[in-house]
């Protein structure tokens, strides 16, 4: 009778200790996504009037001693050393165009707008599990990818006299951060958090002085396209809080890494995976506080199809138990880092 009542005991210390966990990584997975998106915020209110690789080499070089210091924390500057460099370069090449993307379409598109496209990553990530790794995917989650990519159409809006191309590269930044997960999902096996996203770092300061070399006298005329002018813009002294907000990037980016790899350590990855979409919430309160705009009706739907897909998929892992790259690597948002 006492081992029972003892069983019992250690059982409901156990569930409350677990919901405890869990409860901690949802909230360090939602202040992590608020910090990041004060990134995304930073780089649009720049973009009109700086280069990408100006805000990339400042943000990058700010990143560098912090990332340094999470290295050492995570093992040791030994583990730099690594033994595979060029997978690390690689995935870094590959997130450096994934995030270039990005932010040269947030420079055009209204901000909620982007970051919906964005999150197409999670769709793309299904469907690059079953055709690069092998894993299965049932019906009911290649429904919801193609009901997820519908959403995109409606948004979009291809064909039609309110196409504007540049929606296509938030959502070629999501397909590159799909590919970079597969990466990752392969060289997690043998590198740490920490290390990969300090080379990333690393490429993204090189392709930023890349950037730099090619247009920071100024580039060929952009016709007036918000996207185009922010890649090819030449660099710009900045004021001093101009400077201030770009090095900021960096400190946001080592913070909210932090953050993120907290909330994944600390609690299963399809529990609070569903939070990452609380980005949406402060893309279009920064949109509203910022630049008056309210998503339009296609927007809004678009977004909601994406965001259900998604939240859906992630439902059909936990209710199977299928452990897809989606759940093992929560693909999580290594981003901007």
């Amino acid at each position: 009778m006492a081992n029972a009542i003892e069983q019992t005991a250690a059982g409901g210390l156990t569930a409350r200790l677990d919901r405890d966990q869990r409860l901690k990584g949802m909230i360090y997975l939602t202040v992590g996504i608020a910090v990041f998106s004060i990134q995304d915020l930073i780089i649009k209110l720049l973009s009109g009037d700086y280069p990408l690789h100006q805000a990339m080499v400042i943000r990058s070089l700010t990143s560098l001693p912090l990332l340094l210091l999470l290295v050492a924390m995570d093992g040791g500057i030994r583990n730099l050393a690594s033994q595979r460099p060029w997978m690390l370069i690689g995935r870094g090449l590959i997130m450096f165009a994934a995030y270039a993307s990005y932010y040269l379409g947030l420079a055009a598109l209204p901000i909620a707008k982007s970051v919906a496209l964005y999150f197409t990553a999670p769709l793309f990530i299904t469907m690059l599990s079953v055709l690069v790794l092998g894993e299965t995917v049932g019906p009911r989650r290649w429904a919801a990818v193609a009901v997820g990519f519908a959403g995109v159409l409606v948004m979009v809006r291809p064909g039609s006299q309110f196409f504007e191309w540049a929606t296509l590269l938030p959502l070629f930044g999501g397909l590159a951060y799909a590919v970079s997960q597969i990466i990752t999902r392969k060289i997690g096996e043998f590198e740490r958090t920490t290390v990969m996203t300090f080379y990333g770092n690393g490429v993204f300061l090189m392709g930023g002085a890349l950037l730099a070399a090619m247009f920071g006298a100024g580039g060929p005329a952009s016709d007036g396209h918000a996207s185009l002018g922010f890649l090819v813009r030449g660099w710009v002294w900045p004021t001093g809080t101009d400077f201030l907000l770009m090095a900021a990037c960096g400190v946001v980016a080592a913070a909210g890494l932090t953050l993120l790899t907290q909330a994944y350590r600390v609690a299963p990855a399809n529990t609070i995976a569903p939070f990452e979409y609380s980005a949406l919430v402060w893309a279009a309160l920064y949109g509203w506080l910022f630049w008056h705009e309210l998503p339009a009706a296609n927007t809004w739907l678009g977004m909601a199809i994406i965001v259900g897909a998604g939240l859906y998929v992630l439902y059909r892992e936990r209710q199977t138990g299928t452990p897809t790259l989606m759940r093992r690597a929560g693909w999580r948002r290594l981003r901007r880092r």
